[in-house]
């Protein structure tokens, strides 16, 4: 009894932490963190949504803004940009699609079949990551010469008669679309591979146990486990590419004709000085693809990913 009563005592004087140091910890390890988004996430975003709102200075120099409220830049950017705005988020779901159906198959090999050869495994790994430690625009670039209109690609495929003798790729909308998906397919294939490596083989040996056929069992099985991976993926990879303005460009895969939201917003920022409308167009893709996110997120089930 003596010692039962012993214990209780101890048990009821065990010390803990007061509710007011924790927290007072808390907020110190988040100090550094809130600092950090303040000056280099909200404070650029207020002064862009401020700057998207300037009118021209009363001096009437070119180049020159003041700060206002001229709602009207956003309806000025919608009408004549229009074409533009579409052309990105065409471009981006286009190259999107295209990277998901290489990258799934790409992810499968790597994380389920390649399993039983840890070292091709690895080998196949490290194939996906090489492209990081080469310059985008490097990369851009050595796709513009390999696709000119003097390199022995479009010469054979004139001569085989798939092109016409004076038709060539550099400039149109097909070349845009491959470099986006080339360049982008990367952060498409990384997350399909972390959800695909995780993949349990005996739910698949069990669906096939059942007399599911291989397609059932992908679709039953493989498709609905790894959907947080391909909702992560293709969101990594239109969010970037819809912003995108290398490929597009005229000095790269890109023509007057295929210019993207970037490309404007890149023009109206360093050549014209149209700060106004280059800001209003950045706001107006943020908050587009902001709105296809969640709607996107929402439908697929998978909320956690906000």
């Amino acid at each position: 009894m003596a010692f039962a009563a012993f214990s209780g005592g101890s048990e009821k004087s065990e010390y803990k932490v007061p509710r007011k140091n924790s927290t007072k910890v808390a907020l110190a390890l988040l100090l550094p963190g809130m600092i950090y988004l303040a000056l280099f996430f909200i404070t650029p975003l207020v002064s862009l949504v401020a700057t998207s709102l300037e009118v021209p200075d009363a001096s009437g120099e070119i180049g020159r803004y003041q700060y206002g409220f001229e709602i009207g830049n956003y309806w000025y950017v919608i009408q004549t940009y229009w074409p533009h705005i579409a052309r990105s988020f065409v471009y981006a779901l286009a190259a999107t699609i295209l990277s998901l159906l290489i990258s799934y198959p790409l992810a499968y090999f790597i994380g389920v079949r390649a399993r039983k050869w840890p070292l091709i495994q690895k080998l196949a790994l490290a194939l996906v990551i090489a492209p990081f430690f080469i310059s985008f625009l490097l990369r851009t670039f050595a796709w513009k010469q390999l696709f000119s209109n003097e390199s022995w690609i479009v010469t054979t495929l004139q001569s085989l008669h798939i092109l016409a003798p004076d038709q060539y790729l550099v400039g149109t909308d097909f070349m845009v679309i491959f470099g986006l998906t080339y360049n982008f397919i990367p952060f498409m294939t990384l997350p399909l591979y972390t959800a695909l490596e995780r993949l349990d083989l005996r739910l698949l040996e069990a669906g096939s146990d059942l007399y599911a056929t291989p397609a059932k069992v992908f679709r039953k099985v493989t498709l609905p486990i790894t959907m947080p991976g391909i909702i992560s993926g293709t969101l990594m990879t239109f969010i970037p590419i819809a912003g995108d303005y290398i490929n597009a460009s005229r000095d790269f895969l890109g023509s007057s004709g295929t210019q993207m939201i970037g490309n404007v917003v890149e023009t109206n920022f360093l050549r014209i000085n149209d700060y106004p409308s280059a800001s209003a167009l950045s706001v107006l893709l943020m908050a587009a693809i902001l709105g296809l996110v969640v709607f996107y997120v929402r439908r697929s089930g998978t909320e956690d990913l906000l």
